[in-house]
């Protein structure tokens, strides 16, 4: 009976192993699961999303956690676009979302986190995402993206050549342009506000920028600052009768309260000038803009190039959005309200 039954279990066995092997056939398989959880500390809700993707064929599997500050449409954009980069280029990947909800300190808790699980690689949309997750680790590999000066932020030794752990794709925005801009279509325009959060490295360092083009259009500024979403409405309020036109630069909080921002300032008869297309998208005048989704597709070709290709951080330098695909873009209907000739669009070659 022995010798007849070994025989049979064996067979019994490789059949079972043939089934497998002709489930898995598929060329991707996904599942996906998302959780909203409570920070006990901060009492700030977090967001979670587990994908698991995987490529037949592609060799390894890499594990890659996403910390992303806040949602609104240019990081959710950038995040798209940084995904569907990795899908394009066919590795294996399990993908772990993380998003703050515009909490810094639930940035460090989710950090710590990514760090803790030992993923192959962090993505980390908008400067204080990166800065806390560099500020976990100098080993894991950090790919930043929506972050306007990498250098300025303290997240590399220079832009050109990074020298640790930290690289990826700036959204530093043509500012001087966007003044100019300002100046062509609201040519009696004196005074501009600038409006951005103290808490964003970056914001401060686009208002400098956007202080200096004021002067040398010979355009007046003033800044007008919050600390937190809560405080937007009422800064905005103190601008009525102060300026005459806002520009609120690529500001993660300000991005989030955009349609605040926007709506605000109609009422009031004060054009706002965005410093990319989801402020501008929530009722704005104009901008002078990047596409948020291909930045973000710029981060994920880099990921790919160090997970795959085994490529440096450290000498990888910070790509930019192309200049020749920035885009100028007005809302006739609010440009008829304000009195703005067309001339002035068609001679900066804006499309409605």
């Amino acid at each position: 009976m022995k010798r007849t039954i070994k025989p049979l279990v064996t067979v019994f066995a490789v059949f079972a192993l043939a089934l497998v092997l002709a489930a898995c056939g598929g060329s991707q398989q996904t599942s996906e699961s998302a959780e909203s959880t409570t920070d006990e500390a901060t009492g700030t809700d977090t967001t979670s999303t587990t994908t698991d993707a995987t490529t037949t064929g592609s060799g390894d599997s890499y594990k890659i956690g996403v910390i992303q500050l806040v949602e609104h449409d240019a990081l959710d954009a950038a995040n798209k676009g940084f995904v569907d980069a990795l899908d394009a280029s066919g590795i294996s990947y399990e993908i772990d979302q993380q998003n703050a909800q515009g909490d810094q300190t639930a940035c460090q808790t989710i950090a710590s986190k990514l760090v803790g699980d030992q993923d192959n690689l962090i993505l980390a949309i908008a400067t204080p995402a990166a800065q806390a997750v560099a500020g976990a680790t100098t080993e894991i590999p950090i790919v930043g993206t929506a972050i306007t000066d990498f250098a300025d932020s303290g997240l590399v030794d220079s832009n050109d050549a990074p020298g640790g752990n930290v690289t990826g794709s700036s959204d530093l925005t043509p500012v001087a342009d966007q003044i100019k801009m300002l100046h062509t279509v609201l040519p009696d325009a004196k005074t501009v506000g600038i409006l951005f959060c103290t808490a964003e490295a970056n914001s401060e360092l686009q208002a400098t920028m956007a202080e200096d083009a004021c002067k040398e259009q010979g355009i007046k500024s003033e800044r007008y600052t919050a600390s937190s979403s809560n405080e937007i409405q009422s800064v905005v309020e103190s601008m009525i009768g102060k300026v005459d036109a806002i520009y609120v630069p690529t500001d993660n909080t300000m991005a989030a309260s955009a349609a605040l921002i926007c709506s605000t300032a109609e009422e009031n008869n004060i054009p706002v000038i965005a410093g990319e297309q989801g402020i501008y998208d929530a009722g704005a005048l104009c901008t002078y803009t990047i596409d948020y989704y291909e930045l973000g597709k710029l981060a994920g070709d880099m990921a790919v190039r160090i997970l795959r290709d085994g490529e440096d951080p450290a000498t990888m330098a910070i790509e930019y959005y192309p200049s020749d695909k920035l885009e100028l873009l007005y809302n006739k209907e609010l440009s008829e309200k304000y009195g703005i000739d067309s001339s002035a669009w068609e001679s900066l070659g804006a499309t409605a």
